[in-house]
């Protein structure tokens, strides 16, 4: 069995840990940094069905990652080949069967079918929790790799950033003058397009993003009633840029988060 170097092993230690208290995980190492072996290592550990999708130009790379560790590899490629997980989930028992070339009795039929009923179930009962590059997103007693995810906003030469309440954008905007009558409705309303724009893309805004989601998925599991963020929710916000100077005091400004130019 390939053996690993110490910090794969100690990436792998991480994530089997996450994924054995049922949370969901996302490796965003470096790239040549190991991270099929470190997965082929998990899927070894946990000995559990596992799908792989990835391009086409990369399954001889899995195959032999999962060769390497003693993994039976035969089954991994053949229903996600060409077919996206919508399409698998889809098709019927006997087609699955079928494909993977066992009978519908097979302890690995019955394996594939438990894995897609498990995807669907997590789909619909909530959003997958992630590790990201925010820190803020990152459990206690996940700490110790903490120190290994870089987030921009605790950068000394990145300001402050936060989003402004919904609530309280006609407030703050107010010394700028924004409000104006809509031509077609006739009612008084902000005129946020006037001012200067963010990409959502926005390493920054992605960061501010993730831990208002985090924050939101953690209400939703403590209040079955908690009113969960509505698909788009961050475009048309408003961004509070804060800068602090040694020499000019604080000067405030104002962007205001689109999706494209």
């Amino acid at each position: 069995m390939k053996e690993l170097f110490p910090k794969q092993k100690e990436a792998r230690n991480f994530f089997v840990n996450r994924l054995q208290r049922g949370r969901c995980t996302i490796d965003t190492s470096d790239v040549g940094t190991g991270k099929t072996v470190v997965a082929a290592s998990i899927i070894k550990t946990l000995d559990c069905p596992v799908a792989v999708i990835c391009p086409k130009a990369v399954i001889p790379s899995w195959e032999r990652e999962l060769k390497e560790m003693g993994i039976a590899e035969e089954y991994a490629h053949k229903l996600a080949t060409d077919r996206n997980m919508t399409d698998i989930k889809a098709m019927p028992a006997d087609e699955i069967a079928s494909v993977l070339g066992v009978s519908k009795d097979d302890e690995i039929f019955t394996g594939a079918m438990n894995a897609l009923a498990e995807l669907g179930q997590r789909r619909q009962k909530r959003r997958s929790r992630k590790i990201t590059i925010s820190r803020k997103a990152l459990d206690d007693d996940d700490m110790d790799l903490a120190g290994t995810k870089f987030n921009v906003l605790n950068h000394v030469l990145v300001p402050h950033q936060e989003l402004v309440p919904v609530e309280e954008e006609e407030e703050q905007l107010a010394p700028w003058g924004l409000l104006t009558t809509d031509e077609e409705t006739g009612e008084t309303r902000l005129a946020k397009e006037l001012l200067p724009k963010v990409l959502i893309t926005d390493p920054v805004v992605q960061v501010i993003k993730e831990t208002t989601e985090r924050a939101h998925d953690a209400a939703s599991s403590e209040d079955e009633e908690h009113v969960p963020l509505p698909a788009g929710w961050l475009a048309d916000r408003v961004l509070k840029v804060v800068r602090q100077s040694p020499s000019a005091g604080v000067s405030v400004a104002y962007r205001l988060i689109v999706e494209g130019s």
